[in-house]
C-alpha cells in the first residue's frame, strides 16, 4: 500500500471535503463548500482536484459536461497508508517502539505522545 502524497493545506481541504461526502462531487459543489472559507477562483479547486486525480488520491468520472470527484480511499485507509509509509523507514524494533508509543498515547486523554 503506497500512500498517496497530498501535499498542503489547499488539498487537505479539498480531500476533507470529498471525504465528508457520501457521493462524488462536481468542482463546482467543491467549490461552493470550500469559498464559505476562503476566496478562492473556481478555476484554482479545479486545478487542485486535476492534480489530486493525477496524484491517485481521488477518482473522477464524467457525467455529461462535468467531472464528479470522490476520494481514491477513505481517510483512515489514507492515514494508516501515510503512517506505514513512514514506518517503513524504520527497523523491525524502531516500529514496534512506535507502535507502543502510539499505544500509550491513545490511551492519555490528551493523546500527545510523550518526548522521551
Amino acid at each position: 500500500m503506497v500512500a498517496v502524497v497530498v501535499n498542503g493545506e489547499l488539498e487537505l481541504a479539498v480531500m476533507d471535503i470529498l471525504w465528508s461526502h457520501p457521493s462524488a462531487l462536481s468542482v463546482r459543489d467543491v467549490h461552493d463548500e470550500i469559498s464559505s472559507d476562503r476566496d478562492l477562483a473556481y478555476t484554482t479547486v479545479m486545478t487542485v482536484l486535476d492534480r489530486l486525480a493525477k496524484k491517485g488520491a481521488v477518482v473522477r468520472n464524467l457525467d455529461g459536461r462535468a467531472w464528479l470527484y470522490r476520494p481514491a480511499r477513505s481517510k483512515v485507509a489514507e492515514v494508516a497508508a501515510e503512517a506505514l509509509e513512514l514506518l517503513s523507514r524504520l527497523s523491525v524494533p524502531e516500529r514496534r517502539e512506535v507502535l507502543a508509543e502510539l499505544n500509550r498515547a491513545l490511551d492519555e486523554p490528551s493523546g500527545v505522545v510523550s518526548s522521551g
